[in-house]
């Protein structure tokens, strides 16, 4: 996430190299939230389903537990993706692992669910919010559905040293049009290893209409 030119494969390969998964603030043992959401908009079994910035997330664990077999976990971190991997072992054999920057990845194909807890509100960046626009376009056929979850509006204003944009489900939807609509949101107040709480918005966008690359904010 190059924030300030920060360079971003650099800066989360060294946050995963020198904290145990269980310790990032964003860690859930049960991301209780996704999952819900994730099988009120698709069926888990049978849909391609994405975890952009999955880092060492369990989202994929328990996709897997639940019978999920078209699962594509996407990070800047290759450390985060090792993490997840030698954890999954046998279990994480038929993932598709795919180590990017999202604002610079070319989808290989296209997903039915496309889930980011937490990478689009790092993109403080008019251009990255942009590009990451462009992607999701090209990732999401019509009808597809997109998790996206950010600090909201009383959340932080920074997360693992780094500045985020914070959000309210209008204000992330404004962002991503046009050729979304707003079909549901929640909100999650999370509690942090340190327990420390931290406001959570998630939104569920449908893709309506095939839509210029061009615009959002």
């Amino acid at each position: 996430m190059t924030q300030g030119r920060v360079d971003r494969r650099e800066h989360w390969d060294i946050v995963y190299s020198s904290k145990p998964e269980d310790a990032v603030s964003w860690f859930q043992s049960i991301p209780e939230v996704s999952l819900a959401l994730v099988a009120q908009v698709v069926d888990p079994a049978s849909a391609r389903v994405i975890d952009v910035g999955g880092g060492t997330s369990r989202l994929v664990d328990h996709l897997l537990e639940g019978g999920a077999r078209n699962v594509s976990v996407l990070d800047v971190s290759e450390r985060a993706l090792q993490v997840v991997r030698d954890r999954l072992g046998e279990a994480g054999r038929g993932v598709e692992w795919l180590s990017a920057d999202v604002t610079e990845f070319r989808p290989p194909h296209q997903w039915d669910l496309w889930h980011d807890r937490a990478v689009f509100h790092f993109l403080t960046d008019p251009g990255d919010r942009a590009a990451y626009r462009g992607v999701l376009l090209d990732a999401l056929p019509e009808g597809g559905y997109a998790i996206i979850a950010a600090f909201a509006p009383d959340g932080p204003t920074r997360c693992s040293g780094l500045e985020v944009v914070r959000y309210d489900p209008s204000g992330l939807l404004e962002a991503l049009e046009p050729g979304f609509e707003l079909v549901d949101f929640r909100r999650e107040s999370h509690l942090t290893p340190a327990g420390a709480e931290q406001p959570f918005v998630y939104t569920v966008l449908r893709r309506i209409a095939a839509a210029p690359r061009g615009g959002g904010a």
